[in-house]
């Protein structure tokens, strides 16, 4: 069964069509590689994933149940985390802290409520563990590398279960062993049989980590397909129309 299917999605805003007719489809543990131009639809797809927007028409199903997402909130209790270009991690703070930032566990002490920090550190520790990164629950944010950073958002969306994480450009300006770090963190979802879209302009990252390609160009899906049978030069020809359509 899908972790999530896309079945003829199409968003207009006023005359313009930003996506127009895709479908996709997502196995539990796959990760694809959204490719496209600038302007190509990726965005307002994720967003639709996501529940920022609903689509003007089509369906979308998780795990073979069709569902409607009126906000955020609605894709998150669904499985579905996005872990944006900016993490929107707090640099002065600790990796644990930012895991657990607005979520933060409490117990009682008398009649007074404090946050548990030690239940944060502990779990923390145990999803750093699980990602295999090196990443420490104590460590602060503002100290730590482009992939440490990415762990810690990873962790935070591992939180509420997720199922499906869309990641928007995770290795964009980070170094050669940052983005080694990135890979491996995709690669530890991947095993744990959560779902990746991994939405990338640096068709290296894609070849390297990713089960299948899909490409976007002017709102429409024109093409899907193992990596193991494409290349970085047929994508091209996709992403700016050299080849019509794979």
């Amino acid at each position: 069964m899908s972790a999530l299917e896309l079945r003829n999605i199409s968003k207009h805003f006023g005359a313009i069509r930003a996506l127009n007719n895709v479908s996709l489809t997502i196995e539990p543990g796959e990760v694809v590689g959204l490719m496209g131009d600038n302007g190509a639809g990726k965005s307002t797809m994720v967003k639709v994933i996501a529940g920022n927007f609903a689509p003007s028409s089509g369906d979308i199903f998780i795990n073979g149940s069709k569902v409607h997402f009126h906000k955020p909130l609605d894709a998150q209790k669904a499985g579905i985390e996005v872990v944006y270009q900016d993490l929107a991690i707090c640099n002065n703070l600790s990796a644990a802290s930012n895991v657990f930032l607005g979520r933060e566990p409490v117990r009682r002490l008398g009649p007074i409520q404090i946050v548990d920090y030690g239940a944060m550190r502990t779990r923390a520790g145990e999803l750093f563990a699980r990602l295999k990164s090196e990443t420490r629950p104590r460590d602060v944010v503002r100290r730590m590398s482009g992939g440490q950073r990415q762990a810690v958002a990873i962790a935070r969306s591992l939180l509420t279960d997720a199922r499906i994480i869309l990641m928007d450009e995770p290795t964009a300006a980070i170094s050669v062993r940052q983005v080694a770090e990135v890979l491996n963190l995709i690669r530890q979802l991947s095993e744990h049989g959560i779902a990746v879209v991994l939405i990338s302009h640096r068709m290296p990252d894609v070849f390297e980590v990713a089960d299948k390609v899909a490409v976007l160009r002017r709102g429409e899906l024109v093409a899907s397909k193992p990596a193991s049978k494409s290349s970085p030069e047929e994508i091209t020809g996709l992403i700016t129309g050299a080849i019509e359509a794979a």
